[in-house]
C-alpha cells in the first residue's frame, strides 16, 4: 500500500510521465511519413520540413494512406511524388502535399 507521500510523489509524477508519452506517440507518425517520403526520392532535409507540417494538417486515416507512397516505384522529383498522391484521389491529402512540398522546397 502506497504512503501518502508516495501517491503525492505519483501524481506530481503523473503529468510528466504523460507528456513524454504523448511527445512520443507525436513523433511517431512524422517519422514515418518522414521516411516514406525519403523511400519515394525526397531529400532528408525536404522530407522532414513536408513531415512536419503535413502531420499537423492531415487525420491519421489520411497519414496511413500517404505512407502507402513507400509502395510505388522510387520517384526522382517532386511532379511524381504529385503525380502518385493524386492517385490517392484526396484532395485535402494532395493540397496538403503541394502547398507543403512548395514550401519546403524553397525553404531547403
Amino acid at each position: 500500500m502506497l504512503t501518502a507521500a508516495s501517491q503525492m510523489r505519483a501524481l506530481r509524477l503523473a503529468p510528466v510521465v504523460l507528456m513524454t508519452v504523448l511527445a512520443a506517440a507525436c513523433a511517431t507518425p512524422e517519422m514515418r511519413v518522414r521516411d516514406s517520403l525519403v523511400r519515394v526520392g525526397l531529400s532528408p532535409p525536404v522530407a522532414g520540413c513536408m513531415a512536419e507540417r503535413m502531420v499537423g494538417r492531415l487525420t491519421l486515416d489520411q497519414l496511413q494512406r500517404l505512407g502507402n507512397l513507400q509502395k510505388l516505384p522510387r520517384a526522382d522529383d517532386f511532379d511524381a511524388l504529385l503525380q502518385a498522391t493524386r492517385g490517392l484521389r484526396d484532395p485535402e491529402i494532395l493540397g496538403v502535399v503541394t502547398s507543403s512540398g512548395v514550401i519546403c522546397r524553397v525553404r531547403n
